[in-house]
């Protein structure tokens, strides 16, 4: 059974952060054909002065939306924006049809989507913090069950808040079991952080080809389709560098603009990998019009995680070969004057081998100087450093073992470790 759907992206002119309307219906479009049994019959921009408190729309732009919705038969109307629970609730009794706002819609894709027990936890928790704000929704439903008479303080309310205990001690539960999925994850990270393979991370907008070239570099077959969010739990994979040396690359969930700040939470343990990395690969679908705007999202998402400036960075220019061949040479020559820039196409496989060539370069130049002072009695350690090759200089002094150490980032917190 499939649901026929209507995508609407509302222009508020009184928003001053609205995004550019045909580029967002796009991507909303692209949002709603990634989640199954829906039958997206089309989409439009709906322009509006200012957002109805209570309806978002003005009634006689319900009335029009309604004759199109009647008229095509549809059992689904997606907002591409945030809905409130009382504006949901009256759109659903004017137009007699289900609605789903964008946060809603992701949450969908997410639940459909997670595989592993840490994911199906994450989306759980964050679909019952979403649905804890709505339960206004409730309150109609509540009222006909229960022969409420719609005042204020009926039987309604108290149910809602019974509801929302039940969500609460839910959540609690949800919570307990996600803390025993992040510990093992902490000790799987520890491990990883004592084998002297550097971590690559794999980040950018959603539907970027961040899968793509991961399975290019990797040899693995992770999911990759021209849908947003085709991955969604992280995959970890060891990569031979040219000069012998191995990494872990790590491929991690895309990024959206309006991320739901549920989903941000409720995932930001996936993302840690991105936190442990020795380099990011910021990859950009760079023949999409809103490319610029999406590195900005990205960029935002990975300051918000708390992603510290000093983890080096190089930006992935993808589908060089979806633009015009006069554009595609201009981006070409624009890339060669950065450092941080690699122009490829995933796909196709251009411009590979000088990204992996550019990602051992970072890694190998990714290192700093301390001086380290060590009692006389960790010995272990010292043969850690040395067994790891970073110790340059070492003396003895009275108070230990004063040793100079050139070393990278993860064997830095790896010798903390120890």
């Amino acid at each position: 059974m499939t649901t026929r759907a209507l995508v609407l992206h509302p222009d508020i002119q009184t928003d001053r952060d609205r995004r550019d309307a045909e580029p967002a219906l796009s991507e909303a479009i692209g949002l709603a054909h990634a989640l199954p049994g829906l039958d997206v019959v089309g989409g439009q921009v709906v322009r509006l002065p200012r957002a109805h408190p209570g309806h978002l729309f003005g009634t006689g732009k319900m009335d029009e939306l309604k004759a199109r919705i009647e008229a095509d038969d549809i059992g689904l109307v997606l907002i591409d924006g945030p809905v409130s629970p009382v504006q949901q609730r009256n759109l659903e009794k004017a137009w007699d049809t289900k609605l789903l706002d964008r946060t809603g819609l992701i949450l969908e894709i997410f639940s459909d989507r997670a595989r592993t027990r840490e994911g199906v936890l994450q989306v759980e928790m964050a679909a019952l913090s979403y649905q804890r704000t709505r339960l206004v929704r409730a309150w109609t439903h509540l009222e006909r069950q229960r022969g409420g008479l719609g005042f204020v303080g009926g039987p309604g309310e108290t149910q809602i808040e019974a509801d929302r205990r039940a969500i609460d001690d839910q959540l609690t539960r949800l919570r307990k079991q996600l803390d025993k999925v992040v510990r093992t994850r902490e000790l799987h990270r520890a491990a990883r952080a004592k084998v002297p393979f550097p971590i690559v991370a794999l980040v950018g907008y959603t539907n970027a080809g961040k899968s793509t070239l991961f399975n290019r570099l990797t040899g693995a077959e992770v999911m990759a389709e021209d849908m947003l969010f085709a991955t969604l739990d992280p995959t970890m994979r060891a990569v031979d560098l040219p000069a012998g040396k191995r990494a872990i690359l790590s491929d991690t969930v895309g990024f959206i603009s309006d991320l739901p700040t549920q989903l941000v939470a409720a995932f930001r343990a996936t993302l840690e990998e991105v936190l442990a990395a020795d380099l990011i690969l910021h990859v950009r679908d760079i023949s999409h019009p809103g490319s610029e705007d999406q590195a900005r999202d990205v960029m935002r998402i990975l300051g918000d995680l708390g992603v510290r400036d000093d983890i080096p960075m190089i930006e992935v220019w993808n589908k060089i070969d979806q633009l015009p061949a006069e554009t595609a040479a201009a981006t070409e020559r624009l890339a060669g004057r950065r450092d941080d820039v690699q122009p490829i196409s995933a796909l196709a496989g251009t411009g590979v081998a000088p990204l992996v060539a550019a990602v051992e370069g970072a890694l190998d130049e990714a290192r700093t100087r301390k001086d380290l002072l060590l009692p006389f009695s960790a010995g272990r350690r010292r043969a850690w450093l040395y067994d790891q090759g970073v110790v340059e200089d070492e003396r003895q002094g009275d108070d230990g073992l004063h040793l100079s150490v050139n070393w990278t980032r993860r064997q830095a917190r790896a010798f903390h470790d120890i």
